[in-house]
Order: structure tokens, then C-alpha cells, then sequence
């Protein structure tokens, strides 16, 4: 079985907020990576992005530098 980690999870309204999420955090080099949004949270679009919790005030201030409005953040195991 794999052990489950404290992580970031972001997620969002809809799907081409996710994708959004994903190209600008691959163009800037910003931690993480798509996933299915997590049981344990629900959530719009199904998609999340997830990274270390000690990355949620650079994901947070990249969002709003370039206009990505999540649902939400929080901490979960994943």
C-alpha cells in the first residue's frame, strides 16, 4: 500500500482553470502536478493541482499574477 503525504491541493471551477494552472506553473517552473481531485474534497471540474504545502504562498501569488481563480485551497492526504 502507499503511504499518503500531506499535500497542497488546489482546485478549480472548471477544467480550463486547471489547464491554465498546469501550463503556467510548467512555463514558470512551479512545483506540482495535475490530479484527480482527491475523495476526500469535492470539487467542480474533477481536476486539482497538487504540490508540497510549503509551496501554497508562491502557487497562491502566481494564480493571482496570472488571473487563475481556484475553488479552493487546502491541505489533504494524497
Amino acid at each position: 500500500m502507499i503511504k499518503k503525504e500531506r499535500k497542497l491541493v488546489i482546485t478549480f471551477h472548471t477544467t480550463t482553470e486547471a489547464m491554465a494552472m498546469e501550463k503556467t506553473c510548467k512555463e514558470t517552473g512551479a512545483e506540482g502536478r495535475l490530479i484527480p481531485v482527491p475523495r476526500v474534497i469535492s470539487a467542480g471540474c474533477g481536476l486539482a493541482w497538487c504540490a508540497k504545502p510549503e509551496s501554497r504562498t508562491a502557487l497562491e501569488e502566481l494564480m493571482g499574477q496570472h488571473g487563475i481563480t481556484p475553488q479552493g485551497v487546502q491541505e489533504c492526504l494524497v
